[in-house]
């Protein structure tokens, strides 16, 4: 995984005058600063490009450790989803990136949607896919093939995908074990079947945790009725990431991160909170899609998560870029 090429040079990034670990509650960590500190890269890439390719793996591994002993112990949730899901290749490395961090003693906790898969089942079935204010219409034809693809088939895969790496991986849905309890949407009579989270019970996944492997949750749940509803991945992502007490909530997505000009990606905003992040979508900076991950960032900070990121899952090991690296990957809010 840590393959010598040049464009992991920027997991060098150790300098302890870094503000990196102001939140920091690890005895072990001497960096007293803000999470998020960029330092010059010449000379990095200087010592990268002399670097034997068994030295710079070396290296990189030794400049991870502060990060490692940081988030030690601690859970993160993923929530995962949109384009990165499409690749094989990014998909593998997504998984390679959760067993490491796995290995290296964080709690990963995987939440999935799979909208492009319920899209290429539904049309091979000639069913009809609607959407109203950017979620699935979710009649009962939907609902029963929504079940079936992200329960069954996009689950499953993850989970093989995941023990193959070398982590035994669970996977489940809101349903099993009432993890997730539903309730229909606020606009239920538009979308149908499309629920929210009522209630979380993560008794079981406690125990999936503790035994040291990695839960893979469908965001599918049932209400107390036992009817099932097709619930937002990044919802069900925000309110497990609270229920766990999870130092971190990632959601892997589709886009850089929140960005001050929404046509100009070189303006992403590296790190933000709630009061900033909240003005710049009154200012109408962040709007569309985004607008529902941010608040459920907000949600999250809110209820005593400590940190929630907003991540492109197209970029090759994001997520270790923005867990073991200063420069991080994407958009950190901050509560």
């Amino acid at each position: 995984m840590f393959a010598a090429k040049p464009n992991l040079s920027f997991l060098s990034s150790s300098d302890p005058k870094s503000p990196k670990f102001q939140n920091s509650r690890s005895p072990n960590l001497a960096y007293p600063s803000s999470y998020r500190s960029r330092k010059p890269m010449s000379a990095t890439l200087s010592v990268a490009n002399s670097a034997t390719p068994a030295q710079l793996r070396v290296d990189i591994l030794s400049e991870s450790l502060p990060f490692i002993q940081k988030f030690r112990g601690k859970t993160i949730v993923v929530k995962y989803g949109g384009a990165a899901m499409k690749s094989e290749s990014l998909q593998a490395l997504v998984v390679n990136d959760l067993v490491l961090l796995s290995c290296v003693g964080l709690r990963p906790v995987l939440v999935h949607g799979g909208g492009p898969e319920i899209n290429l089942w539904l049309k091979r079935l000639n069913i009809e896919v609607n959407f109203h204010e950017g979620l699935r219409v979710t009649d009962d034809k939907t609902m029963e093939i929504v079940s079936m693809v992200l329960s069954g088939k996009v689950n499953k895969n993850l989970v093989s995908l995941i023990n193959q790496a070398g982590v035994k991986a669970i996977g489940l849905c809101g349903t099993d074990g009432q993890v997730v309890t539903a309730r229909p949407a606020a606009n239920a009579a538009k979308l149908g079947f499309v629920g929210e989270v009522a209630w979380v019970d993560p008794t079981i996944l406690w125990s999936i945790v503790n035994d040291g492997h990695i839960p893979v949750i469908a965001s599918v749940a049932a209400d107390e009725f036992g009817q099932q509803y097709n619930i937002n991945a990044d919802t069900m992502a925000g309110e497990l990431a609270v229920a766990l007490g999870a130092e971190k909530l990632i959601l892997l997505t589709d886009v850089v991160g929140i960005l001050e000009d929404r046509d100009d990606a070189s303006t992403l905003v590296k790190e933000i909170d709630i009061r900033k992040v909240r003005k710049m979508i009154e200012e109408g900076k962040i709007s569309g899609g985004m607008i529902p991950k941010v608040n459920c960032c907000i949600s999250s900070l809110l209820q005593g998560v400590r940190t929630a990121s907003i991540i492109d899952g197209r970029v090759p090991h994001s997520l270790l870029l923005e867990i073991l690296t200063d420069e991080g990957s994407g958009t950190m809010i901050n509560g």
